[in-house]
């Protein structure tokens, strides 16, 4: 039997999750679990826009500022990890009429789809295999990886961060020790979930968006990212800071470019980052969306009614 409702709040960066999130979490009395890969690390809030200690106040949060930067998380763990968590928060008396368990919100898709509908079983990776994909990479670089996903697979291209050597890597690995295309692996079938899911999906006018990211990276240089990305800064660097935001810096930090430069590829790959999330989301044909230019008051009007009828949607 169904129990309760997980209210999924997805959308591209900047986009204005966070204090919508917020908003509806003190409305519906419950938790806010967290689905942003990085922001699970504690030692680097300002690049990953992780809620603050405020924001913490506001409302109870999961899955923030959890890991160290030296350890691994996949979305495997993170599926079991919020599972476990909404099990728990399934016993609890619901404080709200609509029996909202927790809103999950991020910007991960992967992580979105991994508690969602689940994760299919992708083969184990021998070791020979796995350095015949390292070779790859040292003889041929980042752009010998891109050429081979682009080849092995044309959908994953279209959303993979491409400048993500271990994304792209796993993906060639999967392929050459499965001898099937990696799309066989992804969203193959969905798991039943003991509670219903309604996705809320939020939108803005391209110009819009990318202004606010725009902006919202000047805040973070301004509120202390390069000091935060130094203190991190390390060789090699690993996966944990291989991302938007810190790439750049070290980038900068090794004398690849200047300060000036390095803000603005941040800039640049933010917004090809929320390209490709709106590319990723816009698949899923669960999502409702919602222009996140209205109102408060009328974006919950719209919310509630999705959720009168969850198990119809």
């Amino acid at each position: 039997m169904q129990d309760g409702v997980l209210l999924v709040l997805v959308g591209p960066t900047g986009v204005g999750k966070t204090e919508l999130a917020l908003r509806l979490a003190e409305h519906f009395q419950c938790p806010i679990l967290n689905a942003d890969s990085r922001q699970i690390y504690r030692e680097i809030p300002i690049g990953t826009a992780a809620p603050t200690a405020e924001e913490q106040q506001r409302v109870k949060h999961y899955f923030v500022g959890t890991k160290d930067l030296d350890e691994d998380y996949n979305a495997g763990e993170y599926e079991r990890d919020c599972l476990s968590v909404l099990n728990i928060l399934r016993s609890y008396p619901q404080a709200d009429n609509k029996h909202v368990l927790g809103i999950l919100s991020g910007g991960s898709m992967l992580y979105i789809d991994a508690v969602c509908e689940g994760l299919d079983d992708i083969p184990a990776v021998p070791p020979e295999i796995r350095q015949q994909v390292q070779t790859l990479y040292a003889d041929g670089g980042l752009e010998a990886l891109q050429q081979q996903v682009q080849q092995l697979y044309p959908a994953y291209w279209e959303v993979v961060d491409r400048q993500n050597p271990q994304r792209l890597m796993h993906c060639i690995e999967v392929c050459l020790v499965s001898d099937h295309p990696y799309s066989s692996f992804r969203q193959r079938r969905t798991n039943k979930r003991a509670f219903h899911i309604v996705k809320v999906g939020l939108t803005r006018p391209r110009a819009e968006l990318y202004e606010r990211i725009n902006e919202r990276v000047l805040k973070m240089m301004e509120a202390g990212l390069e000091d935060e990305a130094r203190r991190v800064y390390r060789e090699p660097v690993p996966n944990s800071l291989n991302t938007v935001g810190y790439k750049e810096m070290f980038g900068f930090f090794r004398g690849e470019m200047t300060r000036d430069e390095a803000v603005a590829r941040i800039q640049q790959n933010s917004r090809h980052y929320a390209k490709r999330q709106e590319t990723w989301f816009k698949r899923d044909t669960d999502i409702h969306w919602l222009d996140a230019t209205l109102d408060y008051e009328t974006q919950l009007s719209i919310i509630d009614t999705w959720l009168d009828m969850p198990g119809q949607l």
